[in-house]
């Protein structure tokens, strides 16, 4: 098992001006990670710079004797990241994204699906033909470049176990798996560990993260928190914080074979270095023990 971070972990901390993005790829050694996963919007800089940073992410990795586990990307195959709607230009702009996976030298690439197709009130089952297609063509162009796509439970209308796993059986394609985020399904108001027995025989790479939750008829947490599909109240903490079943979800994910890469991805208030080091700690512990 190897274990990896999110750079997005390390957010609060760099728009803070606590540490610098590279400076990251540092203390993820420091702390004992195997790799680091890179992120768009955390790389801090417009597309056009990206290739340079990228190169600089990858070159400061391999002085740290660190892997890239994974490149996260934002996307929305009928909507555009725009809005345009113009599926081709989002289909191109995730291809580039492509690009940049192979300068990082990350085996794999994740990739959101859509937020909804917007004026339609077609269900998710209803376009996944449609987005199964789009996803075939972005698929097709990473293989080519030796880089797996993934779909993450992300984005609240592509979150439920059932839609993730209804996408990917349609699909269908060689070089396309499941990115099984263990706390995400909580977003939609899904058991954790239910949903990762129903996706852990498609599940190629993990993202491992705790949130606290409530229901909608607790009082509202106010700051740092965010309402579910139902209403119901989440915030982000520290691995083992949390009310996110992490070590029955490792247990089921052990159970079924999966023995790769597990990547933390922490989006709490906590003190960001304090809460990825106490997580890494947790995290390792509940593996050894699920």
């Amino acid at each position: 098992m190897k274990f990896s971070v999110s750079l997005y972990s390390f957010f609060s901390a760099l728009r803070a001006g606590e540490i610098t993005l590279l400076e990251c790829v540092d203390k993820a050694k420091e702390m004992g990670f195997d790799a680091i996963e890179a992120v768009d919007f955390v790389m801090g800089c417009p597309p056009e710079e990206m290739p340079e940073m990228a190169k600089k992410i990858k070159k400061r990795a391999d002085q740290n004797g660190l892997e890239i586990s994974s490149f996260a990307v934002g996307a929305d195959l009928l909507n555009g990241q725009d809005g345009s709607g113009d599926s081709q230009k989002e289909i191109a702009r995730v291809k580039s994204m492509v690009d940049i996976a192979a300068i990082l030298g990350a085996p794999r690439m994740r990739h959101d699906i859509t937020m909804g197709q917007k004026g339609s009130p077609k269900s998710y089952a209803a376009l996944v033909p449609q987005l199964a297609e789009l996803v075939r063509e972005i698929a097709d162009y990473a293989q080519s470049k030796g880089i797996l796509t993934m779909t993450e439970n992300h984005g609240f209308f592509s979150q439920d176990s059932e839609r993730v796993e209804l996408l990917y059986n349609t699909v269908s394609h060689p070089n396309f798996a499941l990115l099984c985020d263990i706390g995400n399904f909580t977003c939609a108001d899904e058991n954790p560990a239910t949903a990762v027995a129903r996706v852990a025989p498609y599940v190629k790479y993990v993202h491992a993260k705790d949130f606290i939750i409530k229901s909608y008829y607790d009082n509202d947490p106010g700051e740092g928190a965010f309402q579910t599909r139902a209403g119901n109240y989440l915030r982000g903490t520290i691995i083992g914080h949390g009310n996110v079943p992490v070590k029955q979800c490792l247990h089921i994910l052990k159970k079924a074979g999966y023995d790769d890469t597990i990547a933390i991805e922490f989006e709490g208030m906590e003190p960001a270095l304090t809460a990825i080091r106490v997580g890494l700690a947790n995290l390792k512990k509940y593996w050894a023990e699920a």
